[in-house]
């Protein structure tokens, strides 16, 4: 794996690595990126969607994703959190009325 990349480059990165790991909790899973407004050139916002529901955001600051995508450690450790947003979306659906 490598690091550096400009925003754009490594927000693409992102979202197929937040992607690919989310669908290993729900194949219906989909990321959404934010990338806009006063997070451009700063950081990303991270919800996992499945069908109708979205997780939580997760907060992920441009330079360190930009740093820190090469280390496997790192990538672990967000690939477990981007598996625990899918599987808060997807449990949000289970959740029935009394």
């Amino acid at each position: 794996m490598f690091s550096g990349g400009d925003y754009h480059e490594v927000a693409r990165w992102l979202e197929n690595f937040a992607t690919s790991h989310a669908k290993r909790e729900n194949l219906h899973a989909e990321c959404a990126l934010d990338t806009e407004g006063a997070r451009e050139g700063k950081s990303y916002g991270l919800r996992v969607r499945v069908g109708e529901r979205l997780s939580s955001e997760l907060e992920l600051v441009f330079d360190e994703v930009a740093s820190r995508r090469g280390s496997m450690a790192w990538c672990q450790a967000q690939a477990e959190r981007v598996r625990g947003l899918a599987s808060e979306a997807t449990r949000q659906g289970s959740l029935r009325p009394a």
